[in-house]
């Protein structure tokens, strides 16, 4: 099973689609992240690009990743 990366929106100015105190998944991209900025699946169950100071990293064990990506 893959391990994800997940955050916590501590942030949710100007972002119809982010909830303060929400958990988000994060996907991969280099790109972005070497720009400040981190692609993130929201509220509407699509991937967009958000300031990496709206979130703080977090560690989640195998059994809440899986809860949480099946979720999606």
């Amino acid at each position: 099973m893959e391990n994800y990366s997940f955050v916590l929106c501590i942030e949710d100015r100007d972002c119809e689609d982010l909830e303060k105190r929400k958990i988000y998944r994060v996907l991969p991209d280099n790109d972005a992240e070497a720009e400040g900025y981190l692609r993130i699946i929201d509220e509407s169950g699509e991937d967009y690009l958000y300031p990496r100071s709206y979130f703080v990293s977090i560690q989640l064990p195998r059994e809440a990743q899986e809860a949480l990506r099946v979720a999606e």
